[in-house]
This record gives C-alpha cells, sequence and structure tokens, in this order.
C-alpha cells in the first residue's frame, strides 16, 4: 500500500514539466448502473475535449481512458470509492491512487497536477479505529482514507449465561460477580489490543460502537493515552456486519468533521485579528505561503481568484501584473487556490477546504494558521 500523504508531497512539487499534466478525479462508488454509466460518458466527453484542444496529450489521454475504463468495469481496485489519476509524458509520470471515500468527478490539463480534491479527501478522512465491543467479544476495524482496513476480531472466554431455571437466587448472585470479573479482564484485554493497533496504525481517532452503557463500562478500562482519541459512540450489535458499522462511523465521522472544521477556522481568525499566529486574506496568505510558513492553510471550496506566477522567482501574486514585483520578471496566469494548495502541501503543511463558513468568506475566503509569525 503505498503512503498517500507522501506521494501527495511528491506530487505538489512537479512544476514546469516540458508538457501538461492531465489529473482525473472519478467517483467509483454507485449505489446503481446509471451512476456508473455517468461515470463512463462524463471520462469519454473528457477526453475528447482534451483531444481536440491540447496537443501532444495523446500518450496521456490513451492511458487515462485504458485505466478509466478498467476502473468503471471494476477490473481494477473494486473496493475504492474513489480514484485519482495522474498522468504526464514529459515526466514519465502514470499514477493511480485509490480511496476508500469518494471524489467528485474531475479532469483538469495543467501545468502541475490539480491536488485539492486529493488533499481535501486526506484531510477529511484521519486515519481512525473503530471498535466494537460487548461483554464477550470486539472487533477492531481501521479507517482511513484508502478505505477499510483488515478487521481484527478478538473473543474472550466469558462463561455463557446460566439456563433458566434449577438456579437459586444465592448462586445467582455468585454467577453474576463471576461474570462481572471476567467482563472486567475481557475490558482490559480489548483495551490492551486497541493500543496496540492503535500504535501501529498511527490512528488519530478511535470511535466505539457498543450499547451505551457498554461503551461507557469499556470506557473506564482504557489508559489516558488512549481514551483522549475517543471522539465518540455509535450503537452496534454482535450480528450486524462490518459494513453496517461502518457506514454508521462513516456519517457520524462527517458530521464530527464539519463540527471541527467550524471551529478551528473561528480559532485562525481569531488569532490572525490578535497576533502574528496566524494570518487572514488573500494578499497576507499568499504573503506567507511565499515564505514557506504555512503549518494549515484553510480555503473555501468556492474560492477561485484568479493572479500570476513569476517564471523567474515563483512569487505569487494577485492581480494583472505583467511583471514580478519581487524581481522584476515577466509572470504569467494562474489560479491563485491551486497554486496555494501546491505550495502549503510541497512545503509539508496541510489544507482543509470549508464547505461554508461566513467568517472566512468575510476575509476573502482564505486563512491559515502560521509555523512562526511572519
Amino acid at each position: 500500500m503505498i503512503d498517500v500523504n507522501a506521494r501527495l508531497t511528491e506530487l505538489a512539487k512537479i512544476r514546469g514539466a516540458r508538457t501538461p499534466v492531465v489529473s482525473v478525479y472519478l467517483n467509483t462508488r454507485w449505489a446503481d448502473e446509471q451512476q456508473r454509466e455517468r461515470v463512463r460518458v462524463f471520462l469519454k466527453n473528457e477526453i475528447l475535449k482534451a483531444r481536440r484542444h491540447s496537443g501532444g496529450l495523446d500518450s496521456d489521454l490513451d492511458w487515462i481512458q485504458t485505466q478509466g475504463e478498467s476502473l468503471i468495469t471494476q477490473a481494477r481496485f473494486p473496493d475504492a470509492h474513489g480514484v485519482a489519476l495522474f498522468a504526464c509524458e514529459g515526466l514519465g509520470l502514470r499514477e493511480i491512487i485509490p480511496l476508500g471515500v469518494p471524489f467528485e468527478n474531475a479532469f483538469v490539463v495543467a501545468d502541475a497536477p490539480f491536488l485539492r480534491p486529493l488533499a481535501t479527501a486526506l484531510e477529511e478522512a484521519p486515519s481512525t479505529l473503530i471498535v466494537f465491543v460487548d461483554g464477550e467479544s470486539a472487533r477492531l476495524i481501521p479507517l482511513s482514507a484508502e478505505g477499510a482496513g483488515e478487521e481484527v476480531a478478538l473473543q474472550s472466554d466469558v462463561p455463557g449465561h446460566h439456563r433458566r431455571g434449577g438456579w437459586a437466587l444465592l448462586a445467582q448472585s455468585r454467577y453474576q460477580r463471576h461474570i462481572q470479573d471476567h467482563r472486567g479482564r475481557h475490558f482490559e484485554a480489548v483495551a490492551e489490543a486497541l493500543g496496540r493497533l492503535a500504535g501501529e496504525r498511527r490512528a488519530e481517532r478511535i470511535l466505539i460502537a457498543a450499547e451505551p452503557r457498554t461503551a461507557a463500562l469499556f470506557e473506564k478500562h482504557l489508559p489516558p493515552a488512549i481514551a483522549k482519541r475517543i471522539v465518540g459512540s455509535i450503537s452496534g450489535a454482535r450480528h450486524e456486519s462490518a459494513a453496517v458499522i461502518l457506514e454508521r462511523a462513516t456519517d457520524f465521522l462527517s458530521r464530527l468533521e464539519e463540527q471541527e472544521e467550524a471551529i478551528a477556522v473561528d480559532a485562525v481568525l481569531t488569532e490572525a485579528a490578535k497576533s502574528g499566529g496566524a494570518v487572514a486574506g488573500v494578499t497576507e496568505s499568499l504573503e506567507a505561503v511565499g515564505r514557506g510558513a504555512i503549518h494549515r492553510l484553510y480555503l473555501l471550496k468556492g474560492f477561485g481568484e484568479p493572479g500570476r506566477v513569476c517564471g523567474e522567482c515563483g512569487t505569487l501574486e494577485s492581480g494583472d501584473t505583467p511583471t514580478c514585483r519581487v524581481c522584476g520578471k515577466a509572470t504569467k496566469p494562474v489560479e491563485l487556490g491551486e497554486a496555494m494548495v501546491d505550495r502549503v502541501i510541497a512545503t509539508g503543511g496541510k489544507v482543509e477546504m470549508i464547505a461554508v463558513h461566513q467568517g472566512l468568506a468575510r476575509v476573502g475566503g482564505v486563512a491559515a494558521l502560521l509555523r512562526y509569525p511572519l
């Protein structure tokens, strides 16, 4: 399995290839055959359009067409919900990145890879461990942008429930205490396995799937280092499939991500207004991008502002000035949102695309948390 975050950083460093880069995003999560056909028609039309308007791309487009058809027929990566493809003959680039999250279909021919959808997908799907637990068993399911990992099933040796009748009240009482003792050890064993797997998978979040009372009891057995990663709990039953639990977990995590994004943007805007630890606005953000100072960039999904980039020193500027304000050399047109995304990722920063935020919109649709004050 490839390290998608590392590959994203490498793709963001690509600039100035002698031939354009073709970037394609396909939604491969279909509820019916009509959705599959829409993806096929989208890809066919975009390839025809690119052949008419962009010369020297035949090899790249042939590869995109072949790979796209194999994805649509599910001959490759049948479990992926979204796939990104990048092709550039001048660089010998042929890259396929399957993920467990869907993309909106997109087809872009440009001087550099179009990375905003991929960066967004990775930020919106941090590594998570879903742990189903009851009094006698547990299932640990890793979940990341790449999709669900291999499920780990655990089964304790808790004695079965007593049969009806034949037990005196005292015997029943002793038996219940015995059961509780075993369940305590069971929860401890599950907590230990969870801790090991969380370390191996570098899980940023843990989500419990259980009945509310069981979830509360289980959390009492978690060490502080694991307990602080718990982001909530959802219902779960032993008879439910992993797919059912994963769907419930995905819905919960999606709502949680929206809430956390709003809180994070509020904090960045507040910081930008009172100190040098953050910036807000296009001009200020471009300055921070140029200095490689951005730790995390927040950009409205609808952001799209024309600007210029210097062919000599790489300075990004808003407006339409034909010469660079830094070195005086010629500039060329660029879309500032995508240019900022590329620069931030290439310097090890993170990017978060925000669907709606009134405060962010008021400052021009962009803000950033800095590594150091400017």
